[in-house]
């Protein structure tokens, strides 16, 4: 097992240090950026940070050829356990959020028995035990987003697995497909499913060739079908009140585009904004938050909200960094863009938990923690970096106002308390290849922060106490570091 650090020393490091001053702190005058994080100017609501468990992903079919790509089937019962505490426990993650996909191999035929197990042991597993661990630290409750991966062979024009198109004679049952799923997780797993998501990238019709067929899947494509901004919109139309014929109160969301940029360019947000019925029966806004500039804005929202402005929005899986030429911190700062540009009020990054299974190599190979052939696990950088975030921007918080000079390297996030039991707190993000003195002024809070640090060298360190003099702080930002700064 290789673990950096032990869990016991990831504890203590945690803790020790709260009283030690970094060297310049005081430093004022050699001060060469200054920034703002203002407490009392706050922003979106805040519902919290997630994880994703996936378990099946490609497989074509999971009887001759099983896939368990979140890893846990792997690892004896301990170390099971080991890692469900560093997601869910005391000094873990402690996620808000969890999100399930439910694979295209739950029915054979439209109309005939559904086997919501056979697929989802070690997802359900995941989930079950984390809400276990939660409610023993006395954490708030874990809330569920369960998205459609893609559909059944059936549901699609083409009659195969992976079929580029859906078929408007099957959109019934495919939305019976979706809801006994849901159905089955509250009812029988007694787990508790706030929003049901309709797609997973649907909005990519060009990954199949022209005829639609399947062009992808068999060289290890995960599951996804095209979904056209008036199916969309059709499905939000429909579906809601069948969700509520069958007992249940989980709110419909109009499913995960790739990028936030492709939900306005392929035209959902007009589409949804056009049908009164569908933007009143949208639940949640969500779409997946991968890509950088300009794929990360708010432009669907925006338009969405100026007629329904309390509607909330959440990125449903983003990059954990790891691609090529991708340092292990700059994940972060996509997380900032998903807050502070695309206005998202949760973020859920991609799985959590990842092993070497997926054909031809995870396109987003960065993960949280990497579970190997052999029965090991291994600590990713990429989980502590997240873990600076996590445990600060709890449900119920606001994001506050920041400001930083653009061009310096260094960024922020900041959540207020907003009432609850968590205390106010931000994040300090330098970016460049340089440390940097920052003069950071703060508003509206507390008159002094403890402060943990992530970097190349540090595991969510303890790094001191740090004073508010005159409304501001000084702090030296190591290179490629994330620090978290919590009001004491």
């Amino acid at each position: 097992m290789k673990i950096l650090p032990p869990v016991a020393a990831l504890i203590f490091a945690f803790c020790v240090n709260t009283n030690a001053q970094p060297v310049d702190n005081d430093a004022e005058q050699q001060t060469n950026v200054a920034v703002r994080v203002d407490f009392s100017s706050t922003l979106q609501d805040w519902d919290g940070f997630g994880v994703t468990y996936v378990e099946l992903a490609q497989s074509i079919d999971p009887i001759t050829d099983p896939q368990e790509y979140g890893g846990l089937s792997r690892l004896t019962r301990k170390k099971r356990r080991e890692v469900l505490q560093l997601i869910f426990g005391a000094d873990g993650l402690q996620p808000n959020i969890v999100k399930m996909f439910l694979d295209p191999h739950h029915q054979k035929t439209p109309g005939g028995e559904f086997d919501h197990e056979a697929t989802t042991r070690w997802m359900r597993y995941f989930v079950q035990e984390g809400i276990k661990i939660t409610k023993r630290r006395r954490g708030p409750d874990i809330e569920i987003i369960t998205t459609l991966y893609g559909p059944p062979a059936w549901a699609t024009s083409q009659k195969i697995l992976r079929g580029r198109d859906l078929d408007p004679d099957e959109y019934v049952n495919l939305a019976k497909y979706m809801i006994d799923w849901v159905g089955f997780l509250v009812e029988e797993e007694k787990l508790p499913v706030k929003y049901l998501s309709l797609h997973n990238e649907g909005d990519s019709p060009n990954r199949w060739p022209k005829d639609g067929s399947d062009g992808a899947i068999g060289d290890g494509h995960d599951y996804n079908v095209f979904w056209r901004p008036h199916q969309v919109t059709y499905f939000l139309e429909f579906m809601p009140s069948m969700i509520r014929d069958a007992g249940l109160d989980v709110g419909l969301t109009p499913g995960e585009t790739t990028y936030w940029q492709s939900f306005a360019a392929r035209w959902y947000h007009w589409a949804i904004h056009d049908s009164e019925i569908a933007l009143n029966n949208m639940a949640l806004i969500t779409s997946h938050g991968f890509g950088t500039g300009n794929a990360i804005d708010s432009r669907a929202s925006d338009l969405l909200r100026m007629k329904r402005p309390e509607l909330h929005a959440w990125t449903t899986s983003m990059t954990w960094g790891g691609k090529k030429g991708m340092k292990d911190f700059e994940f972060v700062e996509m997380i900032r863009r998903n807050i502070y540009e695309a206005k998202v009020n949760a973020l859920v990054p991609w799985a959590a938990l990842q092993t070497d299974s997926w054909v031809g190599g995870d396109p987003n190979p960065g993960t949280a923690i990497f579970i190997s052939d052999d029965g090991e696990y291994e600590i990713r950088p990429q989980y502590y970096y997240y873990k600076q975030l996590t445990r600060i921007g709890q449900r119920d918080m606001k994001v506050v106002e920041v400001e930083t000079e653009v061009g310096s390297g260094i960024e922020l996030i900041g959540f207020a308390s907003n009432g609850t039991n968590h205390p106010d707190a931000f994040v300090l993000m330098n970016l460049g290849s340089t440390e940097s003195r920052v003069m950071i002024e703060v508003n509206g809070s507390a008159d002094d922060f403890l402060a943990t640090r992530t970097s190349d060298q540090e595991q969510s360190v303890g790094i001191g106490r740090f004073e508010v003099k005159e409304g501001k702080i000084a702090y030296v930002a190591p290179a490629g570091s994330v620090s978290t700064f919590v009001a004491n």
